[in-house]
């Protein structure tokens, strides 16, 4: 069964103006704060639209990280962003754990993983002679 009201205390940002906090968001108390949509475009031509409170134009963010490829995005389409420095790039999970662990490291705690899931029973020697 699904429960209707999320897991957590509180309401989000922006969901009503005067309202209390509660765990779920249909009490019915408050008004709607203001809200506009900024689109923002990549060096691709991607475009990506977002909410955000009505705030004044230096609170919101000139550029965004554009979801599709990565690339910075500015707010305004006929002047993209400048690309990042090398420093800059991207870095995926993958690079993170590469530069906190060397090869032998990473050897070593997989090691350590199979050998408590074969003591827990979960995994068997014969799953792994396919590998």
């Amino acid at each position: 069964m699904v429960h209707g009201t999320p897991g957590y205390r509180g309401t989000r940002v922006g969901v009503a103006q005067g309202s209390e906090a509660r765990n779920h968001s249909d009490h019915g108390q408050g008004d709607q704060l203001p809200r506009i949509r900024v689109p923002y475009w990549c060096s691709k031509g991607h475009e990506t639209r977002l909410v955000f409170l009505k705030l004044p134009d230096e609170q919101i963010p000139q550029t965004w990280d554009c979801p599709k490829c990565g690339m910075p995005a500015s707010r305004d389409p006929g002047r993209p962003a400048a690309p990042r420095t090398d420093e800059e790039l991207y870095k995926s999970h993958l690079d993170y754990v590469k530069e906190r662990r060397s090869s032998q490291d990473a050897e070593a705690v997989l090691a350590g993983a199979l050998e408590r899931l074969r003591a827990r029973g979960v995994l068997s020697d014969q799953l792994l002679e396919d590998a």
